[in-house]
């Protein structure tokens, strides 16, 4: 059972193992084990970027496309449900319709980006990508009549999924039992299925197609794979999981605007989620995204305490002023790529490959 539900790809490393199971458990149980509106927040967030940076490693770890459009398929499911439910209402069909609109309006755009697009040298894609996904940013801040322009959309769910509903008088182990409970075990379950399903692509067949194109695009061309089909069908999957997330985001902001989720800040996020937990490895995607998320919600939090407790050092106090955490936080980025090269994920692999080889040799 096991073996189906991982596609066969195991962590293969012990601590990587027992890594992911602690991560799994603790995002299962987050609203008992971590009780609060931020820490319930944190951990939302950590759910919705995990579906986002495992559909951008399909393109850039597992096919080898650079595309910086990301952004716009994520923005796309966001302003879907948003629309959706500020125009039909909080309902169930709205949320159907906004998502089902959502994905249609990516599965056009992302055909057409990689039939026009990726039949160009790897720099020119990105750079056409870079500019379709500003001038979608652009178009979105603009359509204030369906978007609601600079200003974004706040809607409402249905009750269910409302923080005004409780379904029990009594909290159950300190937790009040809540819409917004539910609401972030439904992004809980979303992005487990969607996590599997992206396993279940990169360990099949047509995965390892992506794969070789990635190693050798010339290569596999010359053996009989259409490589420009590929690419475009590794895009388009891509697209609608980056579109399901956006969707996640917004139901659980309950709102979403322009630098909610088209800001080209998000992109640079991913890059780094995926650099650290480890390209070509889905595995890394959950790393990296509890890895970052935490480090941004809680960095400033941390050099507070600092700087508070190095108060009789005035330059020391200085250094670690909480208004000093985009400095902290780049230099934990560049320490932990100059230390993981290939991601975390890469590392403790290579660790467990080179002490069976060790093992293996007289």
């Amino acid at each position: 059972m096991l073996n189906r539900l991982l596609s066969a790809d195991f962590p293969r490393n012990r601590l990587l193992a027992v890594l992911l199971i602690g991560l799994l458990i603790a995002l299962a149980f987050a609203p008992f084990l971590f009780p609060g509106v931020k820490a319930l927040s944190v951990a939302a967030k950590i759910l919705v970027f995990i579906v986002l940076v495992a559909s951008f490693d399909l393109l850039l770890g597992y096919t080898g496309i650079v595309s910086f459009a990301h952004t716009m398929f994520f923005g796309i499911g966001a302003y879907g449900v948003a629309i959706a439910c500020t125009r039909m209402g909080p309902t169930w069909t709205a949320l159907a319709t906004g998502l089902g609109a959502a994905l249609a309006v990516s599965l056009v755009l992302a055909t057409v980006v990689g039939l026009f697009s990726l039949r160009v040298r790897a720099i020119f894609f990105a750079m056409i990508t870079l500019a379709v996904a500003a001038a979608f940013q652009t178009l979105a801040s603009q359509l204030s009549d369906l978007t609601g322009g600079e200003d974004g959309l706040t809607f409402k769910l249905p009750d269910w999924l409302s923080p005004a509903m409780e379904f029990a008088e009594e909290p159950f182990l300190g937790v009040t039992l809540d819409g917004r409970l539910l609401c972030y075990y439904l992004l809980f379950v979303m992005a487990l299925a969607l996590l599997l399903g992206l396993l279940r692509i990169v360990n099949s067949p047509f995965g390892r197609v992506l794969q070789a194109i990635r190693e050798n695009e010339f290569r596999a061309e010359a053996i009989g794979y259409r490589v420009v089909v590929y690419r475009t069908i590794s895009s388009i999957l891509s697209a609608l999981c980056a579109t399901l997330a956006g969707a996640m985001l917004a139901i659980w902001l309950r709102y979403n605007g322009p630098d909610t989720s088209l800001s080209f800040e998000i992109m640079l996020d991913v890059l780094l989620m995926v650099v650290i937990g480890g390209m070509g490895t889905i595995y890394g995607a959950a790393v990296g995204a509890v890895v970052f998320v935490v480090a941004q919600s809680y960095l400033q939090d941390l050099l507070r305490l600092g700087s508070e407790a190095a108060s009789g050092l005035p330059w020391l106090s200085a250094l670690l002023s909480p208004d000093r955490w985009l400095l902290w936080l780049g230099l934990l980025f560049v320490l932990s790529v100059y230390y993981f090269p290939t991601g975390v994920v890469g590392r403790l692999r290579a660790r467990t490959q080179r002490e069976k080889a060790g093992a293996a040799s007289p």
